[in-house]
């Protein structure tokens, strides 16, 4: 049942997709040549205009089905839906600029396309959203819901069933668990075990599900063979949640060895060469930009280093960075000169004597942190990244830290996801540990230029920084 209402549901959104393109296409069209220029000027017909509407409209909702915005969205976000919202529009409005060269029609309002781009996203955000909010209130009143049977009870159920209940607007219901181990009628939240897993035809035949999980123990997974065997046999949709989610990354990826899945441990984009150049070419361009923007900043602050105290106003540290090989990363000085083993010794503290005056201010507003654009050019670090870490301290948290040399797989970044979320200067390691886990995992263009905007939006005041 729920997978004819989703097919119904596809069909009507495409319809609706339809309309809200045809809108802002014609809303673009009127407001361009009824406020924007006179008609007389550089104006083609209306029908070549609005024939032009019968190839805009397919087109576009091709685009949508290539980015996948007809694919179920009960979990989805909504910053991915706008997202890709965002990339369908910009790539259509690459495809008509380079579609009006290719048949010389260069009189086709470029202003009109850029509108139409602007209030297609608009609206078919606020459509989105709106359908969104629709299901969300249907699902909390008990309709549209989709039924789901877990087999085995295990830290996966429950962590599966902690995350339904927290949100139900996503629709699930948990009907119930089979399990060969815990007793009928326990129960973990309300969801009671039904019996053993022999019971599977049986609760299949008397209740109307949608999706059975596999969410056995991993003490169980000889069994797992039988029961996809069994669950295949009913036609139901059947989905596998491993209780090994601590080892596998959130989003893992296989490789088909004539046949044989690999599944890899960690999923790193940037092992991609193309992802690896993409990022490269931005933060080189970057660094050049912040560079340009920042000089006079850095210029003001060299001469108050070099007023207020004696000594270089460069301070180079030894840090570890990709692929476990040590770079010297740049600071302003913020310290007075010390010996090597006395700055090698411990982190700054709280009302540090060390500190300059100067200094002081710098390190809280991590003007001091400038001159790593040097190290951005030179390609040893990345604007966005792991925050990179002294080598001593380095040996010290591989070894008490699991997957702590993970973050080594990329450049280290002069901002990052942990440092966003609050995890700067004298705060948990093992936290900012999964926050640079979650950005290696989950890398994307997007990701690096929203934590550069909340770099930006937060402010660069460090109340951690001493």
């Amino acid at each position: 049942m729920i997978k004819d209402n989703q097919k119904y549901f596809n069909r009507l959104h495409v319809v609706i997709d339809g309309c809200v393109i045809a809108v802002s296409y014609l809303l673009a069209w009127y407001l361009q040549f009824t406020f924007f220029v006179e008609e007389e000027v550089g104006k083609l017909s209306d029908r070549v205009y609005l024939s032009t509407l019968l190839v805009v409209i397919p087109g576009f909702l091709l685009l949508y089905w290539i980015f996948q915005m007809y694919t179920p969205k009960r979990i989805q976000g909504r910053r991915l839906e706008f997202a890709n919202i965002v990339k369908a529009n910009m790539i259509g409005l690459l495809l008509f600029m380079a579609a009006s060269f290719l048949v010389r029609q260069m009189d086709f309002s470029r202003q009109m396309i850029l509108n139409f781009i602007g209030l297609n996203v608009v609206l078919e955000t606020l459509t989105r959203n709106v359908i969104r909010k629709i299901l969300m209130d249907l699902r909390r009143n008990g309709k549209n819901l989709k039924h789901i049977i877990l087999v085995g009870y295990s830290r996966a159920a429950e962590e599966y069933i902690d995350r339904i209940k927290q949100n139900p607007q996503w629709g699930y219901q948990v009907q119930g668990i089979l399990d060969d181990n815990v007793k009928e009628g326990s129960a973990y939240k309300g969801v009671r075990v039904l019996g053993k897993n022999q019971r599977l035809p049986e609760i299949l035949a008397e209740n109307d599900l949608d999706e059975i999980a596999i969410t056995l123990g991993l003490s169980e997974y000889y069994k797992l063979e039988q029961v996809v065997a069994q669950c295949e046999k009913s036609g139901v949709h059947t989905k596998f949640i491993p209780d090994y989610n601590n080892i596998i990354p959130t989003k893992p990826y296989t490789e088909d060895l004539q046949g044989l899945p690999v599944i890899n441990i960690r999923h790193v984009p940037l092992t991609n060469t193309f992802n690896d150049f993409i990022k490269r070419v931005m933060d080189f361009v970057g660094a050049i930009g912040a560079l340009i923007l920042f000089s006079p900043l850095m210029l003001l602050t060299a001469c108050m280093i070099k007023l207020t105290s004696p000594g270089p106003l460069i301070f180079k540290q030894e840090r570890v960075g990709r692929h476990n090989k040590n770079f010297y990363m740049y600071k302003f000085r913020s310290m007075e000169v010390q010996k090597e083993q006395d700055e090698k010794a411990a982190w700054t503290v709280k009302n540090d004597p060390r500190v300059t005056g100067i200094g002081k201010f710098i390190r809280r507003t991590s003007i001091d942190e400038l001159p790593q654009l040097f190290n951005v050019i030179k390609g040893e670090m990345s604007l966005v990244g792991p925050r990179p870490e002294r080598p001593q301290f380095v040996e010290k948290f591989r070894e008490e830290i699991p997957r702590y040399m993970i973050k080594h797989q990329v450049r280290p970044g002069m901002t990052g996801w942990a440092q966003v979320n609050g995890y700067r200067g004298n705060t948990s390691i093992r936290k900012r540990i999964e926050y640079d886990l979650y950005y290696i995992e989950n890398w994307t263009i997007g990701l690096d230029i929203k934590i550069l905007a909340l770099t930006i939006f937060h402010g660069f005041v460090n109340k951690n920084a001493y």
